[in-house]
């Protein structure tokens, strides 16, 4: 429950953050402020292939610094369930998972997906009390090779999250997660701020493909014109969209990205004007988060292997860079995130092996929470104040029982862009045309 206090600091500026105003912002757990409020969405909470079979090894996990288990039953229902048994206490990820059930391996006391005690087998059929007993359990929905989990009031539960990669069929799209050890906020801050690009990850490569208006811009086409770029931002029903733009003295070379609410990216695609491609940032718990990366072509032709393997092997999200089984990195503080000094002075900016580490190191190397009352923030900075403001916005919406931006359908069709445009053209009305188009993967092309 919000106080009068959180909601005065939630009604101020948002940089530079007080520090009890940073607080407010970063904290997840239940009850908490923004707890509450990030639970009104739906979750990226496992891969699909976490959960590879009906009946097979339970799932422990933890989320929004809840301990949870999740479980594929007999029938393929995923179930996402506390992490205790209430007999005794003992860690349900041990037991049985077996015929539309997982049964404790300490009593036999057995539980469907939506927590409900089926049976009790140590207590006489004639004295079981198992309507009596059911588990914390949290609906599930499965999409996109994503199991998502909607942990808010049932009341406010909002429409299924179809982004538009959940629609792309098997083969079209690609999704992967790794596990960072900060707070989500910096990680989402990171993912949202366009200006770190061209510094932190160093030059990426170009490609030139046509459009209908305005040239293809891919981010490493953008980094090797103008050598700064302005931002824009406006407020959505969803989050926010934005804009970074460049000037030559013949060209306006613009990217244009979404913000979702409470932790979604959609981002422009570096190499391919056919793909889009995202993250999610989400609360393992105040000190740990999901960075998910995902991206999907909306052309009709599948993901080329080529594109796979360069998401997988050099991006820093997988095979090579995170332990298949953990999902945590190779590379951490320990190695200075595969920092060395040779490569930082001969081959990247960073002098680290992928932007995945780059963005793990900044993020991490700060520590758990950054302390954002010390910050110095500039016009390249105004996408995450955006963020900043509709992320307090919602804590308010929320404490008055409200909808917060973003729990609804708006977000289902949007598409990142990059174009170069001429000078006397509208680059603001052309893209967003192509940042909200009129047709997509969704059936009813909403």
């Amino acid at each position: 429950m919000i106080t009068a206090e959180q909601l005065a600091l939630a009604s101020g500026p948002p940089s530079p953050l007080p520090r009890e105003a940073n607080e407010l912002l970063c904290r997840t757990g239940p009850g908490t402020p923004m707890g509450d409020t990030v639970r009104r969405y739906w979750i990226p909470a496992l891969l699909s292939t976490e959960l590879p079979e009906p009946d097979g090894a339970p799932v422990e996990m933890r989320l929004l610094s809840e301990d949870l288990v999740a479980f594929r039953d007999t029938s393929g229902r995923v179930g996402l369930v506390q992490w205790w048994c209430p007999h005794r206490g003992t860690p349900l990820w041990m037991g049985r998972n077996e015929e539309n059930g997982l049964r404790c391996l300490y009593h036999g006391w057995k539980f469907d997906v939506e927590g409900r005690c089926v049976d009790q087998m140590n207590e006489p059929e004639a004295g079981q009390f198992k309507d009596k007993i059911n588990l914390v359990s949290y609906p599930t929905v499965e999409m996109g090779g994503v199991v998502w989990a909607y942990m808010g009031p049932p009341e406010h539960r909002p429409p299924e999250p179809k982004f538009e990669f959940t629609q792309a069929p098997e083969g079209h799209r690609h999704v992967l997660k790794v596990i960072q050890r900060s707070n989500w906020l910096q990680a989402l801050e990171g993912g949202i701020d366009p200006s770190h690009a061209p510094i932190l990850h160093g030059g990426l490569r170009t490609y030139d493909a046509g459009a209908e208006t305005g040239r293809g811009l891919g981010a490493g086409d953008s980094i090797m014109k103008p050598k700064t770029y302005r931002m824009y931002v406006e407020p959505t029903n969803y989050g926010q969209r934005f804009w970074a733009v460049g000037a030559s003295e013949e060209e306006n070379y613009v990217m244009g990205h979404h913000f979702v609410m409470p932790w979604t990216q959609i981002r422009l695609h570096t190499r391919n004007p056919n793909l889009v491609a995202g993250h999610f940032y989400v609360p393992i718990d105040d000190d740990n988060c999901m960075v998910w990366d995902w991206e999907y072509c909306f052309s009709g032709e599948p993901l080329a292997e080529a594109e796979v393997e360069w998401l997988e092997m050099s991006s820093g999200y997988g095979a090579g860079h995170v332990d298949p089984h953990t999902f945590l990195p190779y590379h951490n503080r320990d190695d200075d995130w595969g920092l060395t000094r040779e490569a930082q002075r001969t081959e990247r900016f960073s002098g680290m092996p992928s932007n995945g580490d780059q963005d793990r190191a900044v993020q991490e190397g700060v520590g758990p929470i950054v302390d954002r009352s010390r910050e110095n923030l500039g016009q390249s900075d105004m996408p995450l104040l955006g963020v900043r403001r509709r992320l307090m916005e919602a804590l308010r919406i929320v404490a008055d029982d409200g909808a917060p931006p973003g729990a609804n359908d708006a977000y289902y069709s949007l598409r990142a862009i990059g174009r170069a445009y001429a000078k006397d053209v509208d680059w603001r009305a052309e893209t967003a045309k192509l940042m909200h188009p009129a047709t997509s993967l969704h059936a009813d092309g909403g």
